[in-house]
């Protein structure tokens, strides 16, 4: 056989090797790409869940009945009695 005849079946061979190699590098990049899109939507959802428990939290120690009960027991704060409107000289 000539060595023209033998050079193209070998590159084939090399051809075909190389592409099995690049399909499973392909997949296993694709594999890990996945694993890390579920570890995102997971830590999103402990996010939403956190988020979603400090504005209950905030809106728990805004309210109004609180606010007032701290001031008038912690603070000693009263209602005045007369309100008086002071005009700011111009």
């Amino acid at each position: 056989m000539k060595s023209g005849a033998m050079l193209l079946p070998l590159a084939l061979i090399a051809a075909v090797f190389v592409s099995a190699l690049a399909a499973v590098r392909t997949k296993h990049e694709n594999r890990a790409l996945v694993a890390e899109i579920e570890s995102l939507r997971q830590e999103r959802e402990r996010l939403e869940m956190e988020w979603a428990q400090l504005q209950l939290e905030e809106a728990t120690l805004a309210h109004n009945n609180r606010v007032d009960k701290i001031a008038r027991e912690a603070l000693g704060m009263t209602e005045p009695r007369d309100y008086v409107i002071v005009e700011a000289a111009p």
